[in-house]
């Protein structure tokens, strides 16, 4: 029965059918109309008709009297043809939308029915989301990819290192401990470590933060940095994808002197919103997220008021610009620190 009912609301052949219009009843009738038309009207004229007046204005009334009437035949024929043609076209497409609404429900029906196709649309599902899984896991890798390897570069120091035994550790005058002895970190040294070696191959770059490492401070900030920018690259907020505004370093140098408000304003120069709002969510609501944001921030303030006093204007205008520094503005706006 169904497909005695698709068959009917659908037959073979209604969507590609050829346009065979020959002469139809509305053109018979017309051509019949108009040949007994000139036949009575040419016989009235040419034969019984008035013959006053002059050639010029019989012939207008000929022609108003014989043509224009057979004129007016065509066109309500041709508006009567216009008119079926269109009834046919709507129904023919009135046709073609039923039928694919029909096609459409029975796919559904038979969807919804077969086992085999609900288990290849979640397997589908699964394979996309593996997929999206990988690609936030290698965005994830290529923000921290710094990161990790100053925890390998920090691990294997410390293990190729020997241990000194307690009686061979040097003490200064009034117990001076042995890293007092270490020369001091240069600022290059620790505005490259800040920033984090950018690929594996850069040696100068892990040069660098192994020597920062050597300092107490400087490890501490360090590895502060690396906590917030894993954190933080768990929601997709990368430091390399923000473009903060840079404060001038005079700026900087109020900051690093104690002052607040609107007169260092300008440190919170990220204006990415969509950071912001995922920082600042992410702070009201983890507890673990907001104790090492607050972590962050006091060793960088106490990091950058030891730095400013021996660093120059370009110094502390290359320090703004590392990973950490972007890390400082961005959870420093969403802290209020700069209000």
């Amino acid at each position: 029965m169904a497909d005695s009912n698709d068959s009917r609301s659908a037959p073979i052949g209604v969507y590609d059918r050829e346009e065979k219009r020959g002469m139809t009843g509305i053109e018979i009738a017309a051509l019949v109309l108009s040949a007994l038309w000139l036949v009575i009207a040419g016989g009235y004229v040419f034969t019984g008709g008035s013959t006053e007046g002059v050639g010029g204005l019989r012939f207008l009334l000929v022609v108003m009297v014989v043509f224009l009437p057979i004129a007016m035949i065509w066109v309500a024929a041709m508006t009567m043809r216009a008119s079926r043609i269109m009834r046919e076209e709507s129904a023919r497409l009135q046709t073609a939308i039923e039928a694919i609404r029909k096609s459409y429900l029975t796919q559904a029906q038979t969807g919804r029915n077969d086992p085999s196709a609900s288990t290849l649309a979640r397997k589908l599902d699964e394979v996309a989301a593996a997929q999206r899984k990988i690609e936030t896991t290698l965005a994830m890798l290529g923000s921290t990819r710094a990161a990790q390897a100053a925890v390998q570069a920090q691990t294997a120091a410390a293990a190729a290192a020997p241990e000194p035994a307690a009686d061979d550790q040097p003490a200064l005058s009034l117990g001076t401990p042995a890293e007092a002895l270490e020369p001091p970190l240069a600022n290059t040294d620790f505005i490259r470590a800040l920033n984090f070696p950018d690929t594996a191959e850069d040696l100068e770059g892990f040069a660098a933060l192994r020597r920062a490492l050597k300092d107490r401070q400087a490890a501490q900030l360090i590895q502060a940095s690396q906590d917030v920018l894993t954190l933080l690259s768990q929601d997709g907020i990368y430091m390399d994808d923000l473009t903060p505004d840079m404060a001038r370093p005079e700026v900087w140098r109020a900051f690093a002197k104690g002052t607040r408000g609107r007169e260092v304003a300008a440190l919170g120069g990220v204006r990415d919103r969509a950071s912001l709002a995922l920082s600042s969510g992410r702070m009201k609501q983890d507890a673990i997220f907001k104790d090492v944001a607050h972590h962050f921030l006091r060793l960088y303030d106490r990091a950058f008021v030891r730095f400013e006093g021996q660093a120059s204007d370009a110094e502390i205008t290359e320090l703004a610009n590392t990973r950490t520094a972007r890390a400082f503005m961005l959870l420093g706006r969403v802290a209020g620190a700069f209000d």
